[in-house]
Parts: C-alpha cells; sequence; structure tokens
C-alpha cells in the first residue's frame, strides 16, 4: 500500500476541515498536533482553502496534509501545487482519479455502491471513501457492499463522531474514519484551539482505548507464584485460576512462575487497535520491542511488548477482545 495510504491507517481519524480564514489553518493543525492527531483534510469549499494548505504545508511540513471535495482536475491541481499529499472527493470522477494516478497522488473517492467500488478496483485504487456513510446506512450498508471486495478498504465519512467512531473501526475493511466533530466551524472561528486539542485527545482516546487490562508479578518459582495468588486471591474474594506459565487471582493479577519480563513484573495495558497504537506510541517516543509481537502466524498481532521498562515493570500492550 502506498506510504501516505498507510500512514492515514495508522492515524485511524482523518480530520475533515473547513476553513473560512487562512489565518486559522496553522493554529488548528497546531492544535491537531498537540491532540495527538498531525493529519488534517482541508476541504476545497471555501476560497481560502489553497491558501490554507500553503501555509500549513509552509509552517508544519510534519502534518500529513490533504485536500477534500476536490471536485475537478482543475482543483486536484490547485491543492496537489499548495501541498497537499493527498486528495479525497465525495464522489467519483474518473478524470479526477485519472489525473491523481497519473501524478502519483493518492486519491480517495466516494464510493457509496458496488458500481463505483468496482470502477476504482478497474483504476488501481486501495482505499475508497464512503460518503456519506450513515446517511447511505452506516456500518450495516457498508459491511453489504463491502463484502464481494476483499482488495478494497474504506474511509467512512459523514456522521461519524466519538458515539460510533469504534464500530466502524471494529470493521476489519474500514481503513481510518473521517470526521469534523472534533474541527467545529464555529470552534474554528472562535479561535478555540483549546478545545480543539481537548476534543482530539478525546478522539484518539476512544479511538485507542487504553486501559489497564492485568499486571503482573514475577514470583521465583510455581510455588511461590501459588501461594501469592492465593494470597491475593484471598485478601480480595478473588477466583484463583492456575495457569501453565502463570497464575490468575480474578482477571487483573498475574503471578509469573519463576519470573518474567521486567524486574519486578509487568503491566499489561489492552487496546482497541495495536498497529494504530503502536503508531501512536512511536510518534510520542515510545520505542516498541516487535521482536516480542505474538499472535498467529500471518494474522493480527495479539500482545508486543514496549523496549523500556517502567518503574522496574515491563509494558505490553494486549489486543482487546
Amino acid at each position: 500500500m502506498n506510504d501516505i495510504l498507510k500512514q492515514i491507517g495508522d492515524f485511524g481519524i482523518v480530520p475533515v476541515v473547513v476553513i473560512e480564514n487562512a489565518s486559522d489553518a496553522v493554529p488548528l493543525c497546531k492544535a491537531l498536533m498537540e491532540g495527538g492527531l498531525p493529519v488534517a483534510e482541508i476541504t476545497f469549499r471555501t476560497a481560502a482553502a489553497e491558501e490554507a494548505i500553503k501555509r500549513v504545508a509552509t509552517e508544519l511540513p510534519s502534518i500529513l496534509l490533504g485536500a477534500g471535495t476536490v471536485l475537478s482536475i482543475e482543483n486536484a491541481k490547485r491543492a496537489i501545487a499548495a501541498g497537499a499529499k493527498f486528495i479525497v472527493s465525495p464522489g467519483f470522477s474518473a478524470d479526477v482519479v485519472k489525473f491523481c494516478v497519473e501524478q502519483g497522488v493518492p486519491i480517495t473517492p466516494g464510493c457509496s455502491n458496488p458500481t463505483d467500488i468496482g470502477v476504482a478496483v478497474a483504476m488501481g485504487l486501495e482505499v475508497v471513501k464512503f460518503f456519506p456513510a450513515e446517511a447511505m446506512g452506516g456500518i450495516k450498508t457498508l459491511k453489504a457492499i463491502a463484502a464481494p471486495y476483499g482488495m478494497v478498504k474504506f474511509i467512512p465519512t459523514g456522521g461519524i463522531d466519538a458515539s460510533n467512531l469504534n464500530e466502524y473501526l471494529s470493521f476489519n475493511k474500514v481503513h481510518a474514519c473521517g470526521g469534523s466533530w472534533m474541527v467545529k466551524a464555529d470552534l474554528i472561528k472562535a479561535g478555540n484551539f483549546a478545545e480543539i486539542v481537548r476534543l482530539t485527545q478525546e478522539a484518539m482516546g476512544v479511538m485507542l482505548g487504553f486501559d489497564m487490562a492485568h499486571i503482573g508479578i514475577n514470583a521465583v518459582d510455581a510455588d511461590s507464584s501459588l501461594s501469592i495468588t492465593k494470597t491475593l486471591a484471598g485478601m480480595f474474594n478473588m477466583p484463583v485460576k492456575e495457569g501453565n506459565s502463570s497464575n490468575f487471582a480474578g482477571t487483573g493479577i498475574e503471578v509469573v512462575k519463576g519470573g518474567g519480563a521486567g524486574t519486578h513484573g509487568h503491566i499489561a495495558v489492552k487496546t482497541n487497535s495495536i498497529p494504530r497504537a503502536i503508531a501512536f506510541l512511536e510518534r510520542n517516543g515510545v520505542a516498541v520491542d516487535m521482536s516480542t509481537a505474538k499472535g498467529p502466524e500471518g494474522g493480527p498481532i495479539q500482545a508486543v511488548y514496549l523496549k523500556d521498562e517502567v518503574g522496574g515493570f515491563a509494558v505490553h500492550l494486549l489486543q482487546a477482545k
């Protein structure tokens, strides 16, 4: 897959931005970056869009910047010249798609029926936009029309917010979701970028779903492990579950037989998506030890450790069920 499209999948969310005043573009994108989401689709719905893209591309080169609502080849040319790295259109225009493919610029055209998807596949596209997602019947419709197209990923956009984001992202054919709930026009107009930071952080929190899965304690041997497990279980009225390499008191305390990862033990943090969690952590300077990744052969990663201990504890991600 194209590197830019891969990055979009790693982000999981693409903020769809309408800019009325080009001077708002840079502080808006800074707010997205501070909120943990360095990507934006600036729509060509306003006269300020082209200048907004230019300013962001010049001042914030690290943000992944795209242009949306691209309806013509002329719009596409202007967007690319301004600095857009990807193009998005609400419907399927063969001319615009052909132009972007020839330029080597990723494009995700709107496809809401099998005919559009079939033409997109014939033109070599791997990712398309499903728009307007909720108005077209939401995830139920997307699952139905996506079924014959195993080679295609989708970016649903339209009516998506924090309340239904994970319903879409849990479908394995959804590459990412587009949305504007964290970049509402009234917030931009009012210069309330602090609220945009908060909403962006909230969106990332909803998507990643980081939460404590369990804590692991290293015991010196099997007998010690069982003794510690029974002691903790007895204290807190928890069931004991014995295993081959460790024992559990309830579901939240694991006692490893004969030691394990970490000086004292390990902390398991569950997440809705290990690939997106890895991308998020690495963007924030947290190294992941991919040599520890576990999962079915050829299948998704189910667990992976971070490279560094925290307070004497190894830390690993665990895919939420």
